[in-house]
């Protein structure tokens, strides 16, 4: 980007395009705008930015994002009602906690199974959730996975594992349509498909019907 006629401008673009969503043109809007703000606001932002990268981690528990070892979700003793819910990503969670009509805990994957993409069991944070079910009393999981191939999979694998637990096993119900993010969901739909959610029992009748 030599029109740009400066490295300081281009180098700035080129790591502001590399984010979800941002083209060059947005990172150079990005960008200029940063450069016409006064140094201490810019600062600022930079600071923020080095902050987050270094001290947020992830909950020994559940992997949420955490300012400390263990999140405010898993500390918080009125939210002990024997539920977990199972999401793919740390934005599942703040989709679900949008809706209000979840008091349980959650346990973050971080993905799903997808072999296309390299990613196996092993890869995701599943056998975790295992000592989690006599720990903390666990009575149902909920599966709150993508309505994707990739999420089904992941879903009857986790489904498997389960089973001998002899615990309720619910998935959302699927008001969602298939092949959304939860993250994309109004709050309404993805409320009603928590309340609504069916015994995993029933998915799989289902699918077997077809």
């Amino acid at each position: 980007m030599d029109y740009l006629n400066s490295k300081y401008l281009s180098k700035v673009v080129s790591e502001l395009s590399k984010l979800p969503g941002i083209g060059r043109k947005t990172a150079l809007r990005l960008a200029l705008h940063l450069l016409r703000q006064p140094a201490t606001e810019v600062e600022a932002l930079g600071e923020s930015l080095l902050l987050m990268r270094t001290n947020i981690r992830f909950c020994k528990h559940c992997h949420n994002i955490s300012d400390s070892e263990v999140c405010e979700i898993c500390t918080n003793h009125t939210r002990s009602n024997g539920q977990i819910c199972v999401v793919s990503d740390i934005n599942d969670v703040m989709a679900i906690e949008r809706t209000g009509e979840f008091n349980g805990r959650f346990h973050v994957l971080g993905g799903v199974i997808s072999p296309m993409d390299g990613i196996g069991p092993n890869d995701l944070n599943i056998e975790s959730v295992m000592p989690r079910i006599s720990n903390e009393q666990i009575s149902e999981v909920i599966l709150a996975l993508p309505t994707t191939v990739e999420g089904d999979t992941t879903n009857f694998f986790l489904y498997k594992k389960l089973l001998p637990f002899n615990l309720k096993i619910t998935t959302i119900a699927r008001g969602v349509s298939i092949g959304d993010d939860l993250e994309y969901i109004d709050e309404v739909t993805l409320g009603r498909s928590l309340i609504n959610r069916l015994p995993f029992d029933d998915t799989l009748k289902r699918a077997s019907v077809k």
